[in-house]
């Protein structure tokens, strides 16, 4: 009976620090490149002078007060456009390294769990307590 029990132990602490943790690692790096996809710095990058929501971006013809005017609305949302790309780039970054970080911190968590229960025993008889 005690054999059955210390193989059942072994056999979750084998899964805990083998399969389950490339699983949980692969899911969080997915999570990660969700939030990349989220936000498509690349995409962001490669379009950051575009017109705003492509605002004016016909050709227009005419004299040339209008094309002066509408040279510059052109370049007004392309500055709209840039300002808002910026701003959706930095906190896309942001974001990323935040999830990553986070990832990191999830992965420190899952291999120090298991042991949690014995540093508290340990710390137990120690004497150390929070309650006082």
């Amino acid at each position: 009976m005690c054999y059955n029990i210390n193989m059942f132990l072994v056999g979750i602490f084998q899964w805990w620090y083998g399969n389950g943790l490339l699983q949980y690692i692969r899911q969080s790096f997915l999570g990660v490149l969700r939030t990349a996809d989220f936000f498509s710095v690349g995409l962001l990058l490669k379009t950051l002078f575009n017109p705003f929501r492509q605002i004016s971006a016909a050709p227009v013809g005419g004299d040339l007060s209008v094309q002066l005017s509408a040279f510059f609305d052109k370049m007004f949302s392309r500055a709209i456009g840039a300002v808002v790309r910026s701003m959706v780039i930095i906190v896309g970054i942001l974001m990323i390294l935040l999830r990553f970080l986070w990832m990191i911190v999830g992965i420190i968590m899952w291999l120090a769990l298991p042991l949690m229960p014995f540093i508290g025993i340990i710390l137990w008889q120690m004497g150390v307590s929070v309650w006082k």
